[in-house]
């Protein structure tokens, strides 16, 4: 589980005016769940983040929310194997959904297998799904295992949008070089957003503009 419980309220901010950008005042951890049939009542729309075993989701996710302890970080790739399930708004308006890491090689291979059929259920089985957020590590680019997910995601038809993270662990030249590789390759999947998000969970980079995207699709 990578999230725990929390008594404080959850509040969702709306604009003062149509241009003025909503903003997330925090959230809570709801539920993990190992399978899709488990999973919470469909009665909200979902936003799942996925992304290779240690590409940051946990802090990502942390810092879009403004909630430092909201899911938990660990340097053991791996450490998510459930799907976790997080509500913002009060009353609850949507779900971010924190999805196992996949590619890591070292884990069992009978872990790694419950892995990929719990991601590949809940992409393609649940309904409320609004869009999923692929992360990609700004120091290796889109690898052989992403473009498997885009695929998936391409032949299900679920709408998802590139996050590259970790960029401020790269000089701008290479950053420079991954944005516009990774613009490229995602021009190929048809089910890809055609812009890409630009992050760093630790210096707060380009969180703002995601946090915007996802609010978008909220309202859409």
């Amino acid at each position: 589980m990578t999230g725990g419980k929390f008594a404080d309220s959850v509040r969702f901010a709306r604009p003062s005016s149509p241009l003025a950008p909503m903003k997330i005042k925090s959230a809570v951890f709801e539920v993990s769940k190992p399978d899709l049939k488990s999973c919470p009542n469909w009665n909200r729309p979902e936003f799942a983040f996925i992304g290779r075993s240690n590409v940051g989701k946990s802090s990502l996710i942390n810092a879009l929310t403004n909630r430092n302890g909201l899911a938990r970080t660990s340097n053991t790739p791996g450490r998510t194997q459930e799907l976790n399930f997080f509500d913002v708004g009060e009353p609850a308006l949507f779900r971010i959904v924190d999805m196992p890491g996949y590619g890591y090689a070292k884990a069992p291979i009978k872990t790694v297998q419950q892995w990929r059929y719990l991601i590949n259920d809940y992409l393609r089985g649940r309904a409320v799904l609004k869009r999923v957020f692929v992360l990609i590590d700004s120091r290796h680019g889109i690898k052989e295992v992403d473009h498997e997910i885009m695929k998936m995601l391409d032949a299900a038809a679920i709408s998802y949008r590139i996050v590259l993270t970790k960029t401020d662990k790269i000089k701008a030249s290479e950053r420079e070089a991954v944005e516009a590789d990774t613009m490229a390759k995602l021009r190929k999947h048809v089910a890809a957003y055609p812009e890409l998000s630009v992050t760093s969970a630790e210096k707060r980079g380009g969180i703002d503009e995601l946090r915007a995207a996802v609010l978008e699709a909220v309202a859409s």
